[in-house]
């Protein structure tokens, strides 16, 4: 039976497109402050995703969860339910990083 190695593949690649597609969207429609945060939270988990690809599977889920937050809608994939405030998904990116054990999310690489 093959072992299948842990990378940065298939899952690290697919997060990675999401928290990209979800900025581009918010780029279409936030300016000055929440665009700045939405830029800086959109690295802060493109980083998280590509250091903690190697990390055991509860890691990558604290950090898969995080990235949810941020480009899903609560509750269901109903198209009419609001989106998530950035800053609730920072709140989320926070967590992650905090349970991780790195108040910098930055600083798992």
């Amino acid at each position: 039976m093959a072992v299948e190695e842990r990378g940065s593949g298939l899952g690290t690649d697919v997060l990675i497109r999401q928290v990209d597609n979800r900025l581009a969207a918010l780029r279409t429609g936030l300016r000055g402050a929440d665009l700045d945060l939405a830029e800086e939270l959109a690295g802060r988990l493109r980083e998280m995703v590509v250091a903690t690809a190697r990390s055991s599977a509860a890691d990558r889920a604290l950090v898969r969860a995080a990235v949810h937050y941020f480009v899903r809608r609560p509750g269901s994939r109903d198209a009419r339910l609001p989106l998530r405030s950035l800053s609730a998904a920072q709140r989320a990116a926070d967590r992650a990083a905090h349970r991780l054990g790195h108040a910098d999310p930055a600083s798992l690489a």
